[in-house]
């Protein structure tokens, strides 16, 4: 499957739909507070970022490409989960949310990694991470949490780790449109694959996964090799215009987001969906013959 990528013509039936959302004619979707990690290793092409093919019986984004991520469940709220890192009122303040939420986003990052990936973002102590989640007690784990049989909160303190914060960093916010029957308000983190961890391919959503550098994933769906959503397709290429982890999680300490939902803009004749002004330049070149 081909998405368009990147500024894409809109039809003019869709165009006049949105307008009737903007002006008040239709009531939007409520949308749900989630979360997603870009999952980095070091490569000879700069980040490779850990991709999950989406069954294409998804009722969102099937058969497309993503991070792990997923929506914040009513126990990613539990104040009592073992916390090492950065506040949730730091956490808060760089998210650009209340507390409560910034706690449950970060809480939704590590669980929705592990569960989808086999990655676990905790440790026994705030200088430590665990080193090897394969074995088949933490299998038996990981799908406990994944069908919420198991809290987060209970996972953690029943093998005394404590969550491992400060291995996230904050990338971007994005709000789908409001237009689109299923709105989701995700925050994007990024992550380095923790020393002695693998990836798993495990999760039920997912069809296949695959380790990809950023530039390289940006590459291939240009060509119409992989099908990207725009937020992943943009994210991407932002990502592959750095040489490693390291680099991306440096630029990730000094960012703070705010929210940014596509809306309809002019292009040429026609109409397109907006996209964030930092990103212009890096898809204008990219779009240059």
């Amino acid at each position: 499957m081909r998405i368009p990528l990147p500024p894409v013509p809109l039809p003019d039936k869709l165009v006049d739909v949105a307008r009737e959302f903007e002006e008040g004619r239709q009531e939007p979707a409520e949308p749900r507070d989630a979360a997603t990690v870009i999952l980095m290793r070091p490569s000879a092409d700069g980040p490779e970022v850990y991709y999950m093919r989406r069954q294409v019986s998804m009722d969102f984004a099937g058969g497309m490409c993503v991070f792990p991520g997923g929506g914040v469940d009513k126990r990613d709220f539990d104040t009592t989960v073992a916390w090492a890192g950065p506040s949730p009122s730091d956490w808060a303040a760089r998210l650009g949310c209340d507390e409560e939420t910034a706690r449950a986003l970060v809480c939704a990052a590590v669980r929705e990694t592990f569960e989808e990936s086999g990655v676990l973002l905790a440790g026994t102590s705030e200088t430590n991470v665990v080193a090897d989640t394969t074995a088949d007690d933490w299998e038996a784990d990981r799908v406990a949490l994944e069908s919420r049989e198991l809290s987060l909160t209970d996972f953690l303190n029943r093998r005394g780790l404590v969550l491992r914060t400060d291995l996230l960093g904050v990338w971007d916010a994005w709000l789908t449109p409001i237009f689109e029957p299923k709105r989701y308000r995700t925050w994007f983190f990024v992550a380095s694959l923790p020393s002695g961890q693998v990836t798993r391919d495990v999760s039920t959503e997912s069809s296949s996964v695959d380790w990809i550098p950023a530039r390289v994933a940006a590459e291939q769906a240009d060509a119409g090799d992989l099908a990207l959503m725009p937020p992943t397709y943009l994210t991407s290429m932002e990502v592959g215009e750095h040489e490693s982890p390291e680099e991306v999680l440096a630029v990730a300490a000094s960012r703070s987001v705010e929210m940014f939902t596509p809306s309809v803009e002019p292009l040429g004749e026609g109409w397109t969906l907006s996209m964030p002004d930092r990103l212009r330049p890096l898809v204008a070149a990219r779009r240059r013959p």
